[in-house]
Parts: C-alpha cells; structure tokens; sequence
C-alpha cells in the first residue's frame, strides 16, 4: 500500500484539562483539496496549530510524504514544504506588496532575508539571489493578478487584496501542501468568488494540495474533493461534500438542523 501524500494519526491535545482536540485522524491525497468544518471552538485552528508546529500535541501523529513532523519547530515545518494563511491578516502594513511576498522567500535564502535586500542589485552572490527571489515573487504577482498594487503599502489596499497578498506570501514558500485558515473570513460575495476562483487554480494549475477551514458551506461544498467534520474537538465523519452535507450528526453540529 502507498503511503499517504500527508497523514494524521490519533490526534490529541489538552489546555488545561480540557481537550481541544481528541482522536482525530485523516489522510490527504497529492492534488486534493481537503476542508475542515465545524462549530466555532470545535478545535479547527488548534488542529492548524499542531500541523504547522505551534503546537506540541499530546498524542499521535503526523506524518508528511512518509516522515513524521510531529514537534518540528515551525520553521522546519515550512521547510519541508508546508505554508499557511491565518484567519486574522498578518501582514506588514507599511511594507509594500512586493516586499511582504518576498518575506515568504525567507526559507530559500541562503544569504538571509534582509542582507539579500540591501544587497539588492549588487554584484555580489547576495545581489544575484536577490534577483532569482524577486523574479519568483514576480510570477507569483503575475500569478495571483496583483501587478497593479506591486509597489503599494498593503495598508492602503482593501482586505479582499490584503487577503490575496497574504496568499500570494504562503505560495512564495513553495509549497506542497497550503493550510488555508478561513481563507473568506470578512469578505463580501465577489471576493468570496474571486478567492473560490484563485484556490482552484492553485490546485490545477500549481498542483499544491490544500487542506482547508472555512465557515462558508456553499464554498466548502463548491470546491472541496473531501471534507471532514468535527465538533468539541472529535470527528464526526469524513466523506465527499455531498456525503457530508446530508449527515445527521452534521446537520445537527454545524448547522442547528436535524432532531
């Protein structure tokens, strides 16, 4: 049997006796688009957490193509090919577009992030790796269609754009598999769609596995391969969109329906 693009085994973690997430367990597929749903406090960002190793879980396992992560430093982490977008936008707000893509360059230079930059156009082995940063960050731009802002303060830009600046600062990274934590948190419809649009063609065109939370169910079903639902931090079932849209324990949990 082939082991699982990324896998969790048993997961489990505790705040101060009180469980926030227990036995939780899935696997992801290469190219799959993976989401996440339940309840506020079901315990989906803590989950984020442990994967991306701010957390420390107190027991089981999560392994990425085949090598366990479980307790990496963050850092490490992103190394081995993991990004992730926040629910709340963590942006530099008085650093322009291009330069908060670019700190998601940070793990690929060798020189180190700011040396890089003041070297920046200089002869040097810095200036030159400057140079194959920023042109990957420039595809990115062309990319996510954000040419316009480039040179703009990301404060000054409306959140639907600070959003997909900050996904463009994950995809810089490069990833093969992007947590998305809420990706459509604060937005209105046509950005809704805008970003329902870009997270597909991350997939398709990009190829990077996504694993996904989201609160908006109309996404959730309109884009995801599987999903998995949780409630006080335990699975309540795993299946396609449909599968899990028409479960009892579903409806009751997340959307207040059902006996």
């Amino acid at each position: 049997m082939d082991e699982a693009f990324f896998r969790v085994d048993d997961l489990s973690i505790s705040f101060g006796g009180i469980r926030a997430l227990e036995d939780i367990g899935f696997t992801m597929n290469k190219g799959e688009i993976f989401s996440v749903i339940g309840p506020n406090g079901a315990g989906k960002t803590t989950l984020f957490n442990c994967i991306s190793g701010l957390y420390q879980p107190g027991r089981g396992d999560i392994v990425f193509k085949g090598c366990s992560i479980t307790g990496k430093k963050p850092d490490a982490v992103a190394r081995l090919g993991i990004a992730r977008t926040f629910q709340n936008i963590e942006l530099f707000s008085h650093m322009n577009t291009m330069e908060n893509i670019m700190l998601g360059r940070h793990i690929h230079m060798k020189t180190g992030l700011f040396k890089g930059m003041f070297m920046w156009g200089k002869a040097s082995s810095a200036g030159r790796e400057e140079i194959l940063h920023r042109e990957r960050v420039e595809h990115i731009i062309d990319f996510l269609e954000l040419q316009n802002v480039r040179d703009t303060f990301v404060g000054a830009l409306p959140y639907g754009t600070q959003k997909l600046i900050e996904l463009g600062r994950a995809l810089a990274l490069e990833p093969d598999l992007l947590l998305l934590d809420e990706p459509c948190a604060g937005m209105n419809s046509e950005e809704k769609q805008d970003m329902i649009f870009w997270i597909k063609d991350i997939q398709d065109e990009l190829g990077i596995s996504i694993l996904l939370i989201e609160h908006d169910m109309k996404m959730v079903m309109d884009i995801s391969d599987r999903v998995m639902a949780i409630n006080f931090g335990k699975p309540i079932t795993i299946g396609t969109p449909e599968e899990v849209q028409a479960d009892e324990q579903v409806l009751k949990a997340y959307i207040g329906e059902g006996d």
